[in-house]
């Protein structure tokens, strides 16, 4: 039986509200077994956690603050976030952590500072990593070198960039890139651009709400649509969905330790 994993899925914001329950169901009936829940703020781990209670087996929660998410008053959250990972073994990852200049650069060294404290706790508590990167790789890339002897691990969620990128990117041994919707996209460059990538070094990603595939792009996406962007993947290394299924579904159990 073919089994996926979405690593980046968005279940419990509020789009679900209406059919949370039966979008789970969904994506189970579709293969999609196990669904990674990459919390925004310290806001939501409440409803994150939740939600695993309630999918047991299903569902498993991350921990981190968003790079457009710090307020003022960052460093508070950030002590809130720490605090649960610290007394709660149920965290498989930080994130969704990371760097995004693109509405607003004012704050570069803000989020700077909140995405290595970050980098630290994965490093203190043997966690992957789940990084959002937006108009910023430059300055993404620089802090994840100057931590490379950390050999950490993780995803560089939802990748678009260009060759020369990923290159970059999987020269830190430990991660994989998590690919999405846009790879289904008539103009994206992600086919040509994981010509060059293995296949072992991707998961599969939603990043519901957002991003749906094609035929649903435009639509709310939800963790069921997985399969769109593993067919997609299978027609790009001309080998069988199955094979697509279970390389990534490796790597995510490998990288999450499931």
């Amino acid at each position: 039986m073919i089994e996926f994993v979405d690593t980046h899925t968005h279940l419990f914001v509020q789009e679900f509200d209406e059919d949370r329950k039966t979008a789970v169901q969904r994506a189970v009936d579709a293969g999609v077994k196990k669904l990674f829940l990459p919390s925004i703020t310290a806001e939501s781990l409440p409803s994150i956690l939740a939600m695993c209670e309630e999918f047991p087996g299903v569902c498993y929660p991350m921990a981190g603050l968003h790079p457009t998410e710090l307020g003022d008053d960052y460093k508070a959250a950030l002590d809130i976030i720490y605090s649960r990972l610290k007394s709660d073994n149920r965290f498989i990852a930080v994130g969704e952590v990371g760097l995004d200049f693109y509405w607003d650069d004012t704050r570069k060294n803000e989020q700077i500072d909140a995405f290595c404290r970050q980098i630290g706790w994965a490093h203190e508590f043997g966690l992957p990593l789940v990084i959002h990167s937006r108009s910023a790789f430059d300055e993404l890339y620089s802090v994840m070198d100057s931590f490379r002897s950390w050999n950490l691990k993780g995803i560089f969620h939802c990748f678009s960039g260009n060759s020369e990128e990923a290159l970059k990117l999987l020269s830190f041994d430990g991660f994989c890139l998590g690919i999405g919707g846009v790879v289904t996209y008539k103009k994206s460059t992600l086919p040509s651009v994981l010509a060059s990538v293995p296949l072992e070094r991707v998961v599969l990603e939603t990043d519901s709400p957002y991003l749906a595939p094609v035929p649903n792009r435009g639509k709310r996406n939800e963790s069921s649509y997985i399969p769109f962007i593993a067919q997609k993947l299978a027609e790009i290394y001309g080998c069988p969905i199955e094979h697509v299924a279970a390389v990534t579904t490796g790597n995510a159990r490998r990288l999450f330790k499931l």
